[in-house]
């Protein structure tokens, strides 16, 4: 069984953003078409996908093909642990600052008698973070678990 094609009905002339959006959505229909994937995944993916071609407003298609886009994505992680360039990344950097930077933060802030030292932590956290998900995007490219497509 193979993906199926977004055939958008809509004119997008005049219409960057809305462009944009349709060409991340085909590029990462041509990188899982690539590819071998489950039937049922495959078929949940042309579910999506004929949902989005039967829209026929251009605000609507917008706001569908982010959501219908994060819906695969999650699917893909969810069933076949894939995932785009920099999700780990992006990931770990949020829970470095907050878990990881506040701390540091705090005991920079007690420790010096002085809690403007508070901010300190964050960047530190950051770069933590950072570092971590940056590894584990390395292990998910060595294993074949990450796509080419960058959200």
């Amino acid at each position: 069984m193979e993906i199926a094609l977004l055939i958008i009905a809509i004119p997008l002339t005049n219409e960057e953003k809305l462009k944009k959006k349709v060409t991340t959505f085909q590029n990462l229909l041509g990188e899982l078409g690539e590819r071998k994937l489950p039937e049922d995944v495959i078929m949940s993916i042309n579910e999506h996908i004929m949902y989005l071609n039967g829209i026929t407003t251009k605000g609507e298609l917008s706001k569908e093909l982010r959501k219908r886009q994060s819906k695969i994505l999650a699917l893909l992680l969810k069933k076949l642990k894939l995932v785009p360039k920099g999700y780990y990344r992006n990931m770990w950097m949020a829970v470095g600052m907050s878990a990881f930077g506040v701390s540091f933060g705090v005991a920079f802030g007690v420790a010096l008698d002085n809690m403007a030292f508070l901010g300190i932590g964050i960047p530190i956290g950051m770069g933590i973070g950072i570092a971590i998900g940056t590894a584990m995007d390395a292990k998910a490219e060595k294993e074949g678990k990450q796509l080419e497509f960058a959200v």
